[in-house]
């Protein structure tokens, strides 16, 4: 799993097959995929302070993996940045 930071968060894109592999075969890549980004504050290098996960639904699914990869980046800076009202980031913060 790749790792990027925005403003001191640490961004994890989370891709999945939107179809789920069926008869034994192993992926199913051809119904495309969906994303979701898992964002995490640290305290220090070695403890985790906060981390949430949010569901990429605008535009899912994604035909390929880097469209919905480069979605989830997309995403979790704008949730980070606070453009998304419908989604806070840590809600139980006050």
């Amino acid at each position: 799993m790749s790792m990027h930071l925005y403003r001191g968060f640490e961004i994890y894109p989370l891709i999945y097959p939107h179809v789920a592999s069926q008869n034994g075969n192993p992926h199913n890549y051809d119904g495309g995929f969906d994303a979701a980004v898992k964002i995490c504050l640290r305290g220090t290098a070695e403890t985790l302070t906060r981390s949430e996960t949010f569901r990429v639904l605008e535009h899912a699914p994604f035909e390929s993996a880097g469209e919905a990869r480069r979605a989830s980046l997309r995403y979790a800076e704008e949730i980070i940045d606070g453009n998304r009202g419908k989604q806070p980031l840590f809600a139980d913060i006050h």
